[in-house]
């Protein structure tokens, strides 16, 4: 029996319920790693069940952070704000798979501000036309996105005259970058709490929704303890099929880092953002995808500097060219948006199609 329109236009209207959906990949992906199929549909089906477990995990945090109380919620939110993908590239830097970490850091950052951003601001202004937001807000991560584009670009300026004459010097710059990146955050963080109520903007990471259902502590810490659980067993599953998949596809691991990665980490985060901005509001889906690219610009990517020496694979933070390009033209297009406290489904358009010409380069890539 078809489902009726009517059915269908229900679904759709809660995009929740199509990523609940997506957990039947949970065991699929886990049936089809016990029986050594093909890596694509393993790679393909571990994909999308992280993509519902991203989302409890969010819930829970977003809920444990209403009880903590405003100041430490916008904390935990801001700490575990990409969680998700935190946990999948520790998984890969344990595999060795350094470059796609990286990319991930690079992909995590574009992927929000243009492909979030983008269909927030396209799907929102198609609605409501014209949109406002707080420029103060706006403004102030802009520049501190600016600060942390600074912070991943110096090391690989200056790594090319170190480099020839001392490698370990790269690396002593790279722990050095990442302690100032992640002071950056701190006071970010601090900032945000001292702001006024009435010009508060989420802090860097935070997915700020009072739309959820309430849920107790005990079940929000029940739910989130199972989605980390369950993410690294199958970030496990995905990491293990990814250079299978690399191979078998002809995909460059720099294509699989930048796009493929960052959306399925981030895709329950994207939906929320998409989500603020057809209910216009605005203000927290710019948060949110500003919020979150800071996160993984000034703390999750120090912080995987000092995993990484842990692990025995450092990590440094000297990005390819290409990659530094790709984030120099997203915050500069990011600036231009930002700063009039306006926006328009124009300028989502434009957003979208600069990460497609991204996309389109990455993938014909040969490195």
């Amino acid at each position: 029996m078809k489902p009726t329109p009517r059915a269908l236009r229900k679904l759709f209207s809660d995009p929740s319920r199509v990523v609940d959906a997506l957990l039947i990949f949970v065991p699929i992906a886990i049936v089809l790693e016990l029986a050594h199929a093909n890596p694509t549909a393993i790679f393909v089906a571990s994909a999308l069940g992280i993509v519902p477990l991203a989302g409890f995990l969010g819930e829970a945090t977003d809920a444990l952070a209403q009880r903590a109380g405003q100041r430490v919620g916008a904390l935990l939110n801001a700490t575990l704000g990409n969680a998700a993908e935190l946990i999948i590239t520790i998984v890969a830097i344990r595999a060795g798979l350094l470059e796609v970490v990286k990319a991930s850091i690079t992909g995590s950052i574009i992927g929000n501000i243009l492909l979030v951003l983008g269909l927030s601001l396209l799907l929102g202004g198609i609605k409501h036309g014209f949109q406002t937001f707080g420029r103060r807000g706006a403004s102030v991560n802009v520049t501190m996105m600016t600060i942390a584009i600074i912070g991943l670009v110096i090391p690989a300026i200056f790594a090319q005259a170190i480099e020839p004459r001392n490698h370990d010097a790269v690396e002593y710059l790279s722990i050095g970058v990442a302690i100032a990146l992640m002071l950056a955050y701190v006071l970010s963080v601090v900032f945000s709490f001292r702001m006024p109520s009435e010009e508060t903007h989420a802090a860097p990471g935070a997915v700020t929704t009072t739309e959820h259902a309430a849920w107790g502590v005990n079940r929000a810490l029940a739910v989130l303890t199972v989605s980390v659980i369950a993410i690294a067993a199958l970030s496990e599953i995905l990491v293990g099929a990814l250079e299978p998949l690399v191979r078998e596809q002809g995909l460059t691991e720099l294509f699989v880092g930048v796009i493929v990665v960052p959306i399925i980490g981030n895709a329950a985060e994207h939906l929320v953002a998409v989500e603020m901005a057809m209910k216009n509001k605005m203000e927290l889906a710019l948060g949110i995808a500003l919020g979150s690219s800071l996160q993984i610009a000034l703390f999750v990517a120090p912080l995987l500097v000092f995993l990484s020496l842990a692990a025995g694979n450092p990590m440094s933070l000297v990005f390819n060219p290409f990659e530094l390009a790709a984030l120099f033209a997203t915050v500069l297009i990011a600036a231009f948006i930002a700063f009039d406290g306006e926006s328009n489904w124009l300028e989502g358009a434009q957003l979208l199609i600069v990460y497609a010409i991204l996309a389109l380069a990455f993938f014909f890539l040969p490195v």
